[in-house]
């Protein structure tokens, strides 16, 4: 099985490295940018191609390795080419399989998305950590089982998912993530507002987001909550509303802080939270 990668990003990079590590072949890599797709074969010790057709025709399978707006663009340019008995795969975690190749049934080839639950932040150093991460995967399901195999033949935990359920699993994704992100950011700034400077407030939360996060891994939400919701201290939680200075962080505060409730009585089923409730709906 021939795998080919079009597209010379972070992505491509990393999956070729991490595919050719694995003892899968790679064909090499066709890239708009021909120098990137010299670059990415020379880090994977393949082949750059200059030519679409005559890739396509060297291959088994081909990863469109292409920003998420790119991939049904790339996808019609194959289509002039013998596409039967082939795998065309992307790696975005939004789009479906179907969504992204519209009609591919009609060519004769096999659709998926395989999408790694991993932040690509660099072309070279990525692809060392891939193996512990989760890949989700949907697609043609005559060949679905065999796309899993090919991940956990690599090491990778692989979980399959219906084409339906794709941008809720994104949605999930950037939850775990990007939102992670913007409750940093609100810290930070509340922070400032406390005097620290913004240097000062990262170094200062770094401590309490690094243990906080370690604990949610190692024993899940439930476990892991503490705080003033926890503990049902509705003068603290009163407090913190009173105290912003924008309906927008109160807002905020509350829609977070009303998930938190359903944790907490998961964690103490026998404490009353009809209070906090109040509080955090008024």
């Amino acid at each position: 099985m021939q795998i080919g990668l079009i597209g010379a990003g972070k992505v491509g990079f990393s999956l070729g490295k991490f595919f050719v590590q694995g003892g899968i072949p790679v064909t090499g890599y066709y890239s708009r940018q021909r120098e990137s797709a010299v670059e990415a074969a020379n880090f994977t010790n393949t082949k750059a191609f200059d030519e679409l057709h005559s890739f396509v025709k060297q291959c088994d399978v081909l990863f469109l390795t292409v920003p998420d707006g790119k991939i049904t663009e790339v996808y019609q340019q194959l289509l002039p080419c013998d596409l039967n008995g082939k795998w065309i795969c992307h790696c975005s975690g939004a789009i479906s399989s179907q969504d992204a190749f519209p009609g591919i049934g009609e060519t004769g080839a096999c659709g998926f998305s395989v999408h790694p639950l991993f932040p690509v932040s660099s072309k070279y150093e990525a692809y060392k950590e891939l193996a512990d991460a989760f890949f989700c995967l949907e697609g043609d399901p005559a060949h679905l089982d065999e796309i899993s195999q090919l991940m956990r033949g690599l090491g990778c935990r692989v979980q399959q998912i219906a084409p339906e359920v794709k941008v809720r699993y994104h949605a999930a994704c950037v939850f775990a993530s990007n939102l992670m992100c913007a409750l940093a950011q609100e810290s930070i700034e509340l922070l400032e507002g406390c005097g620290f400077s913004r240097q000062g407030a990262q170094e200062a939360l770094a401590p309490l987001m690094r243990s906080n996060l370690y604990h949610l891994c190692q024993v899940g939400p439930v476990q892991a909550l503490t705080g003033p919701v926890e503990r049902c201290d509705v003068s603290t939680v009163s407090k913190h509303l009173a105290c912003f200075s924008s309906q927008e962080e109160r807002r905020l505060y509350q829609l977070l802080s009303r998930k938190l409730i359903s944790i907490a009585q998961e964690k103490h089923p026998e404490q009353n939270y009809m209070t906090m409730k109040k509080v955090l709906t008024d």
